[in-house]
């Protein structure tokens, strides 16, 4: 075989069914090797974009998305989605040709050092040779996968790619977590008493509780335990949010509110929370226990007890320990209540409002939908609002939150959960950035739901100059026809101008064949309210 074969059979045995990207000359037999492996190649409108379906590929699969590009322009414009990645903690093999070897010493046109381009931004980085392909795709494979996951880049040489394989081993390197518990105690403390003696127990669970599936395991807890359950954003779902215990989202709408109550607790149960979610500073003063498969090595918060293994046997043992009451699941529900009088703070009576929006697609949408979530301000209304009842129901990216995510993670989780609702959540500006990826999804025959928060404005810059008593500056958005958008792309489209109006649009039968782009024309007074 030759090295792209290898690849394209790499990938083949990994259990990847497509590769997005945008390719260029050093890809042809890249694409031929993936051709002829009956791989799937989804040709995005640009590399960054691209990079952001591999990512959702990567969230919904647990496998690594596989993203392509080319040389020079084509590797650098795939930095923020491999970026994105990294800190979303999503296992990602992001593929970049290169000039040929014998040139690129001396060589300048179209390149740049990719190794010391990625390195800031990914777990490994290598360039693939003929004498290294197998072990190199093995170790790439292993690292992308392994706690904490994320991405892995590989520079492959235009003349490498067609040249004959040396190391054509086709090997994957074992990825199941297969450790044992291990306890860290912090001098004096002693994890069994702190669960016996504890009144206001709440598990803070995270992007790793999400991923190893463990919401049946933290509902158990918490109701031996009588915790509150609260979820980072990018978890949602990992627990069901109808769960009588579940508190809220952390770092979401009504943050104020969910701080003070987390601050009334007197002992953090932190299961697979990664502090790269966090907005606000960790102010909390409870004793924490830390579980999760690798240590507490951020250090944002301090944890008396480190519980560092297998989190779903982790978490069994820590109810065997567990004593209750704890909390009432009456008082959770008296915050249920502050919570949602809070999300409804500054709504404008006749207006349509960002939390209508939000509750019109909660009341039509099916309880399994998959919704995906852009950055701004409608991404922490979404956040908080939206209830979500399965694990990975929500796609959002809270680690780099880098805008125009919402679209390409639709595209991608469209096409792997075919007979689920998709409802795309973005703002304008996000939209802006890759609309032109609308024209994909249409060409794909996806059916999806766009909801277009419109305000004209990049609300969230907006509002801090608002709050300094600066005008406007660089933060207003000109209009954009959005029904005239959505047909130029293939796509169907519709504007609502209130709630009754959004409500109809969602209840009429959309199209099967293309996504249905809805511009929700939004009064972001309520964002001045909210955050």
């Amino acid at each position: 075989m030759n090295v792209s074969e290898v690849i394209a059979a790499f990938l083949k045995q990994a259990g990847v069914e497509c590769i997005f990207g945008y390719p260029g000359d050093p890809s042809v037999e890249f694409l031929e090797g993936a051709r002829r492996q009956g791989t799937e190649f989804v040709l995005a409108t640009r590399e960054g974009t691209a990079g952001l379906m591999a990512e959702a590929y990567g969230m919904i699969t647990g496998k690594p998305g596989v993203a392509l590009s080319t040389l020079g322009p084509g590797s650098t414009n795939l930095v923020n989605a491999v970026a994105n990645a990294f800190l979303d903690r999503v296992p990602m093999l992001a593929i970049s040709g290169q000039i040929d070897r014998l040139r690129k010493p001396t060589f300048t046109h179209q390149v740049v050092d990719q190794q010391a381009l990625f390195t800031p931004v990914a777990k490994w980085v290598a360039e693939i040779a003929p004498e290294t392909v197998g072990h190199v795709l093995r170790k790439a494979h292993k690292v992308a996968l392994s706690d904490r996951p994320g991405p892995v880049h590989l520079t492959t040489p235009a003349d490498v790619v067609g040249a004959a394989a040396g190391n054509d081993d086709i090997a994957l390197a074992p990825t199941a977590a297969n450790g044992g518990l291990t306890v860290l105690a912090s001098p004096g403390s002693d994890p069994v008493r702190m669960l016996k003696t504890t009144r206001r127990p709440i598990i803070l669970y995270g992007l790793s509780a999400q991923r190893h599936d463990v919401g049946g395991e933290i509902a158990d807890l918490a109701d031996a335990l009588g915790a509150a359950i609260v979820s980072s954003p990018m978890a949602k779902g990992c627990v069901r949010e109808d769960h009588a215990r579940f508190a809220g989202v952390l770092d979401m709408a009504c943050s104020d509110l969910m701080w003070d109550f987390m601050s009334a607790g007197d002992l953090i149960l932190a299961v697979g929370f990664d502090a790269v979610e966090l907005i606000k500073p960790w102010s909390l003063t409870a004793p924490v226990i830390h579980v999760d498969t690798v240590p507490n090595l951020d250090q944002i918060y301090a944890a008396e007890v480190e519980c560092v293994g297998p989190i779903a046997q982790t978490l069994q043992a820590l109810r065997d320990e567990a004593a209750g009451p704890g909390w009432s699941e009456h008082e959770i529900a008296e915050h249920r209540t502050r919570l949602h009088g809070a999300f409804e703070q500054g709504r404008v009576r006749g207006r349509l409002n960002p939390s209508d929006v939000v509750a019109a697609v909660r009341a039509w949408a099916p309880e399994e939908t998959v919704i995906t979530a852009d950055v701004g301000s409608h991404k922490l209304l979404v956040g908080q609002g939206w209830t979500t009842y399965r694990n990975k129901g929500v796609l959002m990216t809270n680690g780099l939150s880098s805008m125009g995510f919402s679209l390409p993670a639709a595209i991608t989780a469209s096409k792997l959960r075919p007979d689920d609702e998709v409802v795309c959540f973005t703002g304008d500006g996000g939209l802006a950035m890759v609309q032109s990826e609308l024209r994909l999804a249409a060409s794909l025959g996806l059916a999806f739901r766009v909801i277009v928060f419109c305000d004209n404005s990049l609300n969230r810059i907006e509002l801090k100059q608002m709050q300094r008593q600066y005008p406007p500056t660089g933060t207003r958005i000109d209009p954009t026809d959005v029904v005239k958008l959505a047909e130029s792309m293939g796509c169907a489209g519709a504007m609502a101008q209130d709630t009754r109006g959004l409500e109809s649009l969602l209840a009429e039968r959309a199209p099967g064949d293309r996504p249905l782009v809805i511009g929700a024309e939004v009064d972001p007074s309520q964002y001045w309210e909210q955050f």
